[in-house]
């Protein structure tokens, strides 16, 4: 039987949305996001069990399905697993506005250790440029250019990339003011490659009328790109690179970023506000990526590090 005939239309529809803008955001790979569905459909199945739905569920409503998975004696990692799930699909549905609240805010994961973020190494990230640069036509190639810039000099999620207007960089300003997650503000400084490369492509851009009538920095027909694009975008330039492009997505090229700063020095708090993280536990999640960076710096800072002699 199919399992998806217990689920209420809606949230099947609501699942698969989320499913997409997940692959677009991300590149997850095709039995991740299967997995993102076997677990939505089940808490969507509980709910309709009990005349509920994943788009009206409360808190208490959620928490029979956590009790539900505990009578199955399901490990401590499987339920994480589907909190994990149904924390970011719940996250999803309150950005889409199909929901006004997110009842996970109530809800904690049994505490698992987090995989340590993938990303390129500054060598593949300048083979990305230069693939860049190698598009044609020139307004590709332009464009193309803009875009890698401004993700891997700000570490933007693909969403506020998305949103950004032409009318914020007309006068080739120094920092973005970006509304992020929960209308959080922060400033993003540009950097001078990106700034440049911005500036380039908005004269191609103006050249073109039906830009013209768009406020999007980078304009798709009617609207903005879409995050299926900048990701379809990102692998063709990672095949072009010689890269995997399972490797290459715009979350990816965030964690590149962040990745990159730490390891040439900058301080976490200072990450966590670029980043736009509300918490930095979510932050220090970059420290993984170079452990013999951290005993570098206990090696060149700590007071006792150093042994000296008494002349």
């Amino acid at each position: 039987m199919d399992k998806t005939a217990l689920i209420n239309p809606e949230d099947n529809i609501h699942i698969e949305g989320f499913l997409q803008a997940l692959s677009a955001d991300r590149a997850s790979a095709a039995n991740t996001l299967a997995a993102y569905r076997r677990d939505l459909n089940d808490v969507a199945t509980i709910m309709q069990g009990i005349d509920k739905t994943l788009h009206n569920a409360t808190v208490d409503d959620l928490r029979q399905a956590i009790h539900a998975w505990h009578l199955r004696r399901l490990s401590a990692r499987s339920v994480a697993r589907r909190l994990s799930a149904l924390r970011q699909f719940m996250g999803w549905l309150v950005e889409d506005n199909i929901r006004i609240d997110n009842p996970m805010r109530w809800i904690d994961s049994p505490s698992v250790p987090a995989p340590a973020p993938k990303s390129l190494t500054e060598a593949e990230v300048i083979a990305l440029l230069k693939a860049a640069n190698a598009l044609e036509p020139e307004a590709a190639a332009v464009r193309a250019r803009a875009i890698l810039e401004i993700f891997y000099a700000t570490g933007l999620r693909v969403s506020e990339v998305v949103k950004l207007q032409v009318a914020q960089f007309r006068r080739n300003p120094e920092s973005l003011l970006v509304t992020g997650k929960g209308g959080r503000e922060r400033v993003v400084p540009l950097g001078d490659a990106a700034k440049t490369a911005v500036q380039y492509w908005i004269e191609i851009r103006d050249r073109h009328a039906a830009a013209l009538m768009s406020d999007y920095l980078f304009p798709m027909g009617d609207g903005p790109m879409t995050r299926h694009q900048f990701a379809s975008l990102l692998k063709s330039l990672a095949l072009a690179a010689g890269i995997n492009p399972d490797r290459v997505s715009p979350h990816v090229l965030r964690h590149s970023f962040a990745t990159h700063m730490l390891n040439r020095g900058a301080d976490l708090r200072s990450l966590q506000t670029l980043l736009g993280h509300a918490d930095i536990t979510t932050t220090q999640i970059y420290t993984a990526t170079r452990p013999d960076r951290l005993a570098g710096l206990v090696a060149s800072a700590h007071p006792l590090a150093t042994k000296t002699q008494d002349s």
